[in-house]
């Protein structure tokens, strides 16, 4: 929908909304969501799942590495929630007129595109220097 944009016609508070949008969601989304929570937890457990392999953590590896399974309880509360509050998100914006849901996801695009960014960064990082990452694994049992 972001490209989109580019077929309609977009007055300057649709321009401002599209600046404030992308810069808010690189923000909000990509650097406080991605890059200082979700990205390096994420490697961090994908690291705990493979210096701690068993055969059903490593079949569910993507849904181990976001905690929906094998993480302490407020974790697993968290993902959970968080993911029903973006699905709900997603539902809402799916009714937003054009120009308003374009400028919308072209922020969404902005702030995935940093996330993913922040998972290869930490990622590096990991392989380069697995001790500098010292958040918790956030698994049972673990302090």
């Amino acid at each position: 929908m972001a490209l989109e944009l580019e077929k309609s016609s977009m007055s300057q508070v649709h321009w401002l909304a599209l600046a404030f949008s992308v810069i808010y969601m690189a923000y909000a989304e990509g650097y406080k969501g991605f890059h200082l929570g979700f990205a390096p937890r994420v490697i961090v457990r994908a690291r705990y799942l493979a210096d701690n392999p068993r055969p059903l953590h490593v079949l569910l590896a993507p849904l181990f590495c976001m905690g929906y399974i094998y993480a302490t309880r407020k974790r697993q509360i968290i993902s959970f929630a968080l993911t029903t509050m973006i699905i709900c998100f997603v539902l809402i914006a799916r009714s937003i007129p054009q120009p308003w849901r374009g400028i919308l996801d072209a922020g969404v695009v902005v702030g995935l595109s940093l996330g993913v960014l922040s998972i290869a960064y930490f990622l590096i990082i990991s392989s380069n220097d697995p001790a500098r990452l010292t958040i918790s694994a956030e698994v049972p049992g673990d302090s």
